[in-house]
């Protein structure tokens, strides 16, 4: 069985982000963040991020952002206040449209791989949407949320 993991950085030190990462075993840290060059991600800003997954925890850096909410999507839900399953609804659709799943490097999901976003938990944020989609789409497949 293989297992594909999860983590949002916020409301973690870099310190607990990483020992979190390495505890599980985690080969491929996948950001996907719609926006991963903010200044206001800290320690998992994109650049400084990739550095720290390698020099730090010997963790290869991948961003694939055709994994992220459209900007639409993200903005009806964040900014205005929108109810959680009107964007769950709008990422499974924009998933499908994009063929997000059926594309997907599976060979990724043999390097255990863990999805980044910047929710602390998983329950509203769209890595937990998407490593279900992927967990339906291949048997034996598991997801673990990292807290």
């Amino acid at each position: 069985m293989s297992t594909i993991y999860t983590i949002g950085f916020t409301r973690k030190t870099a310190e607990e982000f990483f020992a979190l990462l390495t505890g599980a075993g985690v080969e491929t840290l996948v950001d996907i963040r719609l926006h991963n060059r903010s200044q206001l991600a800290g320690f998992a800003k994109q650049d400084d991020l990739a550095w720290f997954a390698r020099e730090i925890a010997g963790i290869e850096y991948v961003h694939l952002p055709n994994l992220a909410p459209a900007q639409e999507l993200f903005d009806a839900f964040k900014k205005q206040g929108g109810a959680w399953e009107t964007f769950e609804r709008g990422f499974r659709q924009l998933m499908d449209e994009r063929d997000a799943y059926g594309s997907f490097d599976r060979e990724l999901l043999r390097r255990s791989p863990c999805f980044l976003c910047s929710e602390p938990a998983p329950e509203h944020c769209h890595r937990r949407l998407v490593a279900e989609g992927l967990a339906a789409t291949e048997a034996g497949l598991q997801v673990v949320h990292l807290q």
